[in-house]
């Protein structure tokens, strides 16, 4: 039986609930597209902060068009950075962290030009360039000590568990040895207790003691919450000690291990990634 001809004029009866027009196509792509900045991290390719200083810059473009802060992809987009294809949403590989012993002025990346290696050096390779890389990822160090210190690194090639970790290590209880020359004096050794920095800033001193020396030299052990190295340099070169040493031993509940020698690393167990960021927003993986 045919059905009766609609009147002219009537308007077309639509399934409750169904959108349409370009309400219903902003709904059917809004769960695809997603922070250009976050995708980029989740690929591993770099971490969220590092990710908006290139869109700052130009770097980074979409679709042809320069991007901008808040921009907003989605699988189907190009995405170029200095004009190369970036597989942002391509399948990662298994994302990976590993606690590294870097030796004292030990560069985390080879520099675009090394120079000339002294003579009867041989060049280093750099301490990020010997882990084992996954196609497509490269690895973010969380709070790494300054060049000319060393001792404990924590690096990922997950630029999600990266950022956890950026944020997380403010809180973080972190232990140094710290040599310096010269004994300290009872003034001094109270006044880098007291945790004050230049900036007017307060560290969360616990511990402060000596730990033994040689020659002029002498081993002081820290035990600070939320201090980077060259915070923990400057607190006491601040009460005018002569620091020649700064080494992380322990970051959270990552320790450092008398059996990982200097240039060495290894993968961060599952056990201290769940200490590191507990609860259910620990990201999987590594």
């Amino acid at each position: 039986m045919r059905r009766a001809p609609r009147p002219a004029g009537a308007a077309r009866r639509r399934a409750p609930g169904r959108p349409r027009g370009p309400t219903a196509a902003r709904a059917a792509v809004r769960p695809l597209a997603e922070r250009l900045q976050k995708v980029l991290a989740r690929a591993g390719l770099a971490s969220r902060r590092e990710a908006e200083v290139w869109i700052r810059a130009g770097r980074l473009t979409v679709n042809g068009r320069t991007a901008t802060l808040g921009a907003r992809v989605a699988p189907h987009d190009e995405v170029r950075l200095d004009g190369r294809l970036v597989r942002a949403h391509a399948a990662p590989a298994r994302a990976r962290a590993f606690v590294c012993h870097r030796s004292p002025g030990e560069p985390l990346r080879t520099p675009a030009d090394p120079g000339q290696p002294a003579a009867g050096q041989t060049p280093r390779t750099a301490l990020l360039e010997r882990l084992p890389r996954r196609s497509g990822r490269r690895f973010i160090a969380v709070s790494p000590m300054p060049r000319p210190d060393g001792g404990l690194e924590l690096v990922t090639s997950d630029g999600e568990l990266a950022l956890h970790l950026q944020r997380a290590v403010h809180s973080l209880r972190s232990e140094f040895s710290v040599r310096v020359r010269g004994e300290l004096s009872a003034p001094q050794l109270e006044g880098i207790r007291g945790g004050a920095l230049d900036s007017g800033a307060q560290l969360a001193v616990e511990r402060c003691e000596a730990g033994g020396g040689e020659a002029a030299n002498r081993w002081y052990a820290l035990t600070v919450r939320g201090a980077s190295g060259r915070q923990v340099r400057q607190l006491f070169e601040r009460q005018g000690a002569l620091v020649s040493r700064v080494l992380r031993t322990q970051l959270g509940p990552v320790m450092l291990e008398r059996t990982l020698a200097r240039g060495r690393f290894r993968e961060l167990t599952q056990a201290e990634r769940r200490a590191l960021l507990p609860g259910p927003a620990a990201p999987p993986g590594g």
